[in-house]
């Protein structure tokens, strides 16, 4: 039977838009109560008012470990105990790993593997001793192949994965769920400048937003978005990795971060950098 979200705490990290914010209102029409947490506090606040309830928003670095933790306790003093923490906040810095300065790969593993591993740690010490609540962590297909031009961001989502698999391991029995996220590209600011070939199309964040609502209701550990990902990626591990990696090629997989364009990601990348 599938669980209600009516009246369920819900926090967002990187909240205020694309996937974070499209989560948030699917969750909103559920009859959750919604934190969303975000660096641009002014957006973060425009997107809780747009969405009514009681939806609020609060002031969110998650690379400041301490800040993250005064956060949830700050969501816990306002709307309650959390019941379901969204580690969904990440960036992505594109270059051939040769090219990428020192700078730009502390970001990522800061706000992408850190980040969501202190979230993870500090969501488990809430709820396991209500014996309730659901982490979901958001991966990316990027958790399960290595893709050229984006080597470390695909370092930080397959860590996520590993995260997440131990994690469900540790929490068994507990009462608590965990779910890892793992959608192909979707068109946001994140994924701005990447090319589309033939089979390898973007995803809205709708349809992400969809795949999380329907994981809290009926719980489940993986959660491809499309689903058709899971089978291929099922397909891939039977064959030689020389059959896998000619597959890749002949859908264009391989050229999706190594061609994006830089102009279109430019404003994108040089926000995450001041950021």
């Amino acid at each position: 039977m599938a669980k209600t979200l009516h009246g369920k705490v819900i926090v967002i990290t990187g909240g205020a838009q694309g996937i974070g914010a499209t989560t948030a209102s699917a969750l909103v029409r559920e009859g959750a109560r919604v934190a969303i947490g975000d660096l641009d506090e002014v957006r973060a606040e425009k997107t809780a008012g747009e969405l009514g309830g009681d939806t609020i928003a609060l002031p969110l670095d998650v690379t400041d470990t301490r800040g993250f933790s005064a956060f949830l306790d700050e969501v816990e003093r306002r709307l309650g105990p959390i019941d379901v923490l969204i580690n969904n906040a990440g960036v992505m810095l594109l270059a051939p790993l040769d090219h990428e300065d020192d700078a730009a790969t502390v970001r990522q593993v800061e706000i992408n593997l850190h980040a969501v591993i202190h979230g993870t740690r500090e969501a488990m010490k809430r709820m396991r001793p209500r014996a309730s609540g659901h982490i979901v962590n958001v991966a990316s297909m990027a958790g399960k192949a290595g893709f050229p031009g984006a080597a470390t961001y695909c370092a930080t989502k397959h860590a996520v994965v590993g995260l997440s698999e131990a994690v469900r391991q540790e929490l068994r029995g507990s009462g608590v769920d965990i779910s890892c996220v793992m959608p192909a590209v979707v068109r946001t600011d994140l994924a701005g400048g990447l090319p589309e070939t033939r089979l390898f199309k973007s995803l809205r964040a709708e349809d992400v937003a969809t795949a999380i609502v329907a994981a809290l209701k009926e719980p489940r550990f993986d959660v491809f978005v499309p689903k058709t990902l899971d089978v291929t990626g099922r397909v891939s591990r039977l064959v030689p990795r020389a059959l896998a990696e000619w597959f890749m090629r002949a859908i264009g997989a391989d050229k999706v971060f190594m061609q994006a364009h830089s102009g279109a990601r430019a404003e994108y990348e040089a926000k995450v950098r001041r950021s």
